[in-house]
């Protein structure tokens, strides 16, 4: 069974971006391209939920993103 998990994507100094899945403790990875990253993430997810066992805490809903200014 598929199940959908939301990747958040950054980008660091360096330009490389990196993706996490809040959903998953310690659930991320980096990569060049957007493409090669959601290739990883897949991969990484898999061993995530391997290794957990499954979805900590129960489904989370994205909401979205705000930025603040401090």
């Amino acid at each position: 069974m598929k199940r959908d998990f939301t990747v958040i994507i950054e980008r660091d100094e360096d330009g490389y971006f990196i993706g996490t899945v809040p959903q998953l403790k310690g659930c991320h990875t980096q990569a060049q391209s957007l493409d090669e990253l959601m290739e990883r993430m897949k991969e990484v997810v898999s061993l995530c939920l391997e290794a957990e066992g499954g979805v900590e805490g129960g489904e989370l809903q994205f909401i979205g993103v705000q930025r603040i200014a401090v």
